[in-house]
């Protein structure tokens, strides 16, 4: 910090002299600083490298899972049917005819102003489900709200709404909570002792009362018209597994059989395919952008070679060359070429995806198997590389980083230090001025001693 100390006395600019030292005094944590920011900016660089690491692991590991390329299409001969698959399906088609599409049961009661009483208190209500589970019901008054509120908060199956039904009065609308004959429900005005001794009242026996849609499963047949007829119920308009892996769901009934067809999903496994392919090259081409050996100019103007990040990294040029060869040596005793996935002078890969798609109609299992057996060995690879806890590359990254706070912890001692050596420079000249300031006045006050002496001697 510059102090007023410039020219009191010796006419020297103390301060500029101070910092000049100090300049030359911070060159050690200059030095540190220097390769403080190198550090940071490897570890940057790794840190990218071993999320893209990540990233392929995660994408490898996906293909190599059992079932992850058994995938197919499903194709419907009419719009009110669709199918989904899953990785259990096969190819092959059937057909079906929807009879009937599942419903909801609502219910409605009689119109009332507020709900009836029994010995003075509000009556209790109990709602029957389909398996003959009993919910009594009480309600905190005669309120419709708190009515709707109490059936609401029992959870016995079914949930109410109070409707206008003009005059001032409103109808308790009853809607199962599950679809199709498993959520059909009875509800009674009385307790569950009085539903079990058949003196409890059927609400919807009240004259007004109404069931407005009855409870009902979807259904469908297969192979109609033949000695082999099935029927299939669902709770919804889904089917599952008309066959292995298959669901059906309708919207509508149809009036001639449906044809489903199931296929084997060549573009969905061929991306899969190139997925794979397109990761292994951005881990790659990372490798290779930073270790790359570039070209810049000295101080001389003269053209130098300048290394990259990773140039001369045992360690990158080993997750390189494991990478390389997981994708690149043969699999099941074939070249990963036969399957339009070829290595380039470059150490990179591209893919065929016609040469893929003709061999897998050739040959699905071997195809997928093979692309599931590359997948594995890319993942296996990228893991000893990206593993958070042992991972090389994961490794690299902690020893910089215990480097670098090694690193902030000596420039902070630098810091301290640099503090102090400011001070004593700054004392040491602040004598020194203080000294001159003083040699000068005794040397004034000499000089008029002097003079003072010769001018008695001479007389004057």
């Amino acid at each position: 910090m510059a102090t007023a100390i410039d020219g009191l006395a010796s006419g020297l600019n103390t301060t500029a002299i101070i910092n000049s030292l100090m300049s030359v005094e911070a060159l050690p944590q200059t030095q540190l600083k220097t390769k403080l920011a190198s550090n940071q900016t490897i570890i940057s660089t790794l840190q990218s490298f071993n999320t893209k690491l990540t990233a392929l692991k995660d994408l490898a590991s996906g293909n190599a899972a059992a079932g992850a390329l058994n995938l197919f299409t499903a194709t419907s001969s009419s719009p009110s049917v669709t199918a989904k698959t899953t990785t259990a399906a096969a190819a092959g088609s059937i057909d079906l005819t929807v009879t009937q599409l599942a419903q909801t049961q609502v219910n409605v009661t009689a119109a009332m102003a507020s709900w009836p009483t029994d010995g003075g208190a509000p009556a209790r209500l109990t709602i029957v489900d389909s398996l003959g589970k009993k919910t009594e019901i009480a309600p905190a008054s005669t309120s419709l709200d708190d009515v709707v509120t109490a059936i609401n908060a029992a959870s016995g199956g079914a949930q109410a709404v109070k409707v206008p039904a003009g005059n001032g009065t409103y109808r308790l609308q009853l809607t199962a909570t599950a679809s199709g004959e498993a959520g059909a429900f009875t509800a009674y005005q009385g307790t569950a002792d009085q539903v079990t001794a058949g003196t409890a009242v059927d609400l919807m026996a009240d004259p007004g009362a109404a069931v407005v849609r009855s409870a009902q499963d979807a259904k469908a047949t297969l192979y109609a018209g033949t000695p082999a007829a099935q029927v299939l119920t669902s709770g919804t308009n889904t089917f599952a597994d008309v066959l292995p892996g298959v669901s059906v769901t309708a919207t509508a009934v149809s009036a001639s059989p449906v044809t489903i067809t199931v296929a084997s999903d060549v573009p969905g496994i061929t991306k899969k395919a190139e997925d794979l392919v397109k990761s292994v090259n951005d881990v790659l081409g990372f490798i290779a952008i930073y270790t790359a050996v570039s070209k810049t100019t000295d101080a001389k103007g003269a053209t130098v070679p300048k290394a990259g990040i990773f140039t001369g990294n045992s360690t990158v040029r080993a997750v390189n060359d494991q990478v390389l060869a997981a994708l690149s040596r043969p699999i099941n005793g074939k070249s990963p070429a036969e399957y339009g996935i070829n290595i380039t002078k470059a150490g990179d890969f591209t893919f065929d995806a016609e040469k893929f798609s003709k061999a897998l109609a050739t040959d699905p299992a071997a195809a997928q198997a093979a692309v599931q057996g590359l997948a594995t060995r890319v993942a296996d690879a990228s893991k000893v590389a990206a593993d958070p806890y042992s991972g090389s590359v994961s490794s690299l990254i902690k020893g910089r980083e215990s480097e670098v706070r090694d690193l902030g912890n000596r420039i902070a001692d630098w810091d301290q230090r640099l503090i102090t050596r400011r001070a004593t420079l700054q004392a040491v000249y602040t004598n020194m001025e203080v000294m001159l300031g003083g040699l000068q006045s005794q040397s004034a006050w000499l000089s008029g001693q002097i003079s003072t002496l010769s001018k008695q001697s001479t007389g004057e």
